[in-house]
């Protein structure tokens, strides 16, 4: 486990200069999109000076990169005109994400049709396995749990358990982490008393925390993040999480660098 004072603490910010978003929180490592998260038009970076400049400015500022995929990726879909620009997109990120240096490109475990028939489901899971197959995994890509949709890969854990089995053994099957976002969890109605622990039993890793306060219930399907203290999730769990899973921790809370400077340090309290 790692000690609780060298836990690395960053935010999302916007990705026109990460590196002052990082200095401006104070903050050793930040996510951002590359481009439109709404959008299949591929990677845009905005840095000025291009991929090679932001990738020996944040080595020499010692800041940690890290890219979230756009939110319309669903590599398990078996809707062909949804998975295959996926797939394409995913590639395309994960290529513009390792030039810049990144540590892991973080993307959404997607969904399949809603459907009561287990076959569907069962090719959500190969389908998963056949996108690792066909993408060349230059950096770590991180999995990461979603919140509602009863017909989403890895908002339950025996869902999650799916994906990971269907990966298992597939070559690149090493590259792929797992990113644990506590609203998610929370509103997909599992347990944060034993989240660390249920994950790494499947994926025997957890390499990123997206540690958010949720402004909705617990199972209540919602994925709407809220600032540290303002949600409904008890303070000592969230920090738990963060303690046990000893990875590094993106705040995607709302609000610019005061927010989020007032989130670490009352994360860091209670740590």
């Amino acid at each position: 486990m790692t000690e609780t004072s060298a836990i690395r603490i960053g935010a999302h910010v916007e990705q026109t200069d990460p590196i002052a978003e990082a200095t401006a929180r104070n903050a050793p490592l930040v996510q951002f999109f590359l481009g439109n998260p709404q959008s299949y038009k591929g990677p845009v970076l905005a840095y000025e000076g291009g991929a090679d400049k932001l990738r020996t400015d944040a080595e020499a500022a010692g800041v940690d990169l890290y890219v979230h995929a756009p939110y319309l990726i669903n590599v398990a879909t078996t809707n062909n005109r949804q998975r295959i620009p996926s797939r394409k997109l995913l590639q395309q990120h994960m290529d513009a994400a390792a030039e810049i240096g990144a540590k892991g490109l973080i993307v959404h475990g997607g969904h399949v049709e809603q459907s009561d028939d287990p076959a569907v489901l069962s090719a959500g899971f190969d389908n998963w396995r056949k996108a690792i197959e066909a993408t060349d995994l230059k950096i770590p890509l991180l999995i990461e749990n979603t919140a509602g949709g009863t017909n989403a890969m890895t908002r339950y854990l025996e869902r999650i358990a799916g994906v990971w089995a269907a990966i298992d053994g597939t070559e690149g099957a090493d590259m792929v982490g797992f990113c644990l976002d506590t609203c998610h969890a929370h509103a997909g109605g599992n347990p944060l008393e034993t989240i660390v622990d249920d994950v790494l039993k499947i994926t025997g890793r957890i390499d990123l925390v997206h540690c958010n306060d949720s402004r909705d219930d617990f199972d209540s399907g919602a994925d709407r993040h809220a600032n540290f203290g303002n949600g409904r999730i008890d303070p000592d769990l969230l920090a738990a999480v963060v303690r046990d899973a000893g990875a590094p921790v993106v705040c995607e809370t709302p609000g610019g660098a005061s927010e989020h400077v007032a989130d670490f340090a009352w994360l860091r309290e209670r740590l």
